[in-house]
């Protein structure tokens, strides 16, 4: 596999950024930054042979820095929302920045105003699979406790599959739920709804949401509602329903729970049927967020200066459950010294 490194620009502050070019020998062409340990661009063969771009973003650093749609980022420390930004450990209160409202509701989200999707990472090379990024998130970084060590890789191989793998210790307790946020339109066009995409979701629960989009505590059945993604069904079909969720999420926008399984598994598969693309997605996470796109509203401007429109990306985010630090009965996101976290995502491509 071919390696090429570049330099890609440099941060307001001065830190100079490089980006690194993955290619396999079957044409699938990856990007990936130091800014953020964004994926900034993935390409991929339609069942024609043609080559399109499948992911939201931009051309330049200077388009990434005004990411405030969490493009391709890498997300932490915690993923998703934690409510009120709030949660106690070992007795010990804590106080995050409210970043977000839906509803009217705030809450903290994905890391606060400054989180990993917005510093500068040290990237390194591994020669003939792919790129390495650590970062020290220093105690009380965006409110949370302990200096946090984090490595992020990015390999791929002549299987067509692009893993990104994030692995993480620490010196204090803490919490814990780095993400993979990258948006996907695997027609290569992005003026384009996704709401054709046909999607499986391998998953027989949901979390049900408050008005804050925060999860009540509750693991609701997707059986006999829109929700129920385990057979393959197109993302439009049943998104405009009088549903509960569907209403207070605006669409869809919630974490399923994956059905139980050992490692790595298959969490998700989405096809679009214009071009024949596949995307499958495995983890060994217990959740998956599947976002449609429904904030997206034209505003940015993004590559080729396309303005990226209502619901023409998705995004499916691997994940440990949202608000966990707050909700004893969902698994732990706590973190403590002489423990090693760790998170694999798999992309898997192919056209049919």
């Amino acid at each position: 596999m071919e390696i090429k490194e570049d330099t890609y620009g440099t941060t307001p502050d001065g830190k100079k950024v490089k980006i690194y070019t993955l290619t396999n020998k079957n044409g699938i062409v990856a990007q990936v930054t130091e800014y953020g340990a964004i994926l900034s661009s993935v390409k991929t063969p339609d069942k024609a042979g043609k080559s399109g771009e499948l992911t939201h973003g931009y051309d330049t650093l200077e388009g990434w820095l005004t990411n405030t749609s969490y493009f391709g980022a890498t997300v932490g420390r915690f993923g998703n929302r934690i409510k009120d930004g709030k949660f106690s450990l070992d007795g010990k209160d804590y106080k995050l920045a409210t970043n977000n409202d839906p509803g009217g509701i705030p809450c903290a989200l994905h890391g606060g105003l400054k989180g990993f999707d917005k510093v500068v990472w040290t990237g390194k090379v591994i020669e003939g699979k792919g790129v390495e990024f650590s970062y020290l998130s220093k105690d009380g970084e965006e409110g949370y406790p302990g200096n946090l060590t984090v490595n992020v890789t990015y390999t791929l191989n002549d299987n067509d599959e692009l893993k990104w793998v994030a692995k993480a210790t620490t010196d204090a307790p803490t919490v814990l739920n780095i993400v993979q946020h990258t948006y996907w339109n695997l027609s290569g066009d992005h003026t384009t709804s996704i709401n054709d995409h046909v999607l499986m979701l391998n998953a027989d629960g949901y979390l049900p949401t408050d008005a804050g989009l925060i999860p009540t505590g509750k693991i609701d059945p997707v059986a006999g509602t829109p929700m129920d993604f385990t057979t393959p069904t197109a993302i439009g079909k049943r998104v405009d329903e009088k549903f509960e969720a569907l209403k207070l999420g605006g669409g869809y926008d919630h974490a399923w729970v994956l059905k139980k399984g050992e490692g790595v598994r298959l969490a998700a598969r989405v096809k679009d049927p214009k071009s024949g693309r596949v995307l499958e997605i495995s983890t060994d996470k217990p959740a998956i967020q599947f976002y449609g796109g429904n904030f997206l509203d034209g505003k940015a401007k993004g590559k080729d200066g396309i303005a990226y429109a209502y619901r023409t990306a998705f995004a499916l985010e691997t994940e440990g459950f949202p608000d966990a630090p707050n909700k004893p009965s969902f698994p732990s996101a706590v973190l403590r010294p002489g423990e090693n976290y760790s998170h694999t995502m798999v992309f898997k491509f192919s056209a049919e």
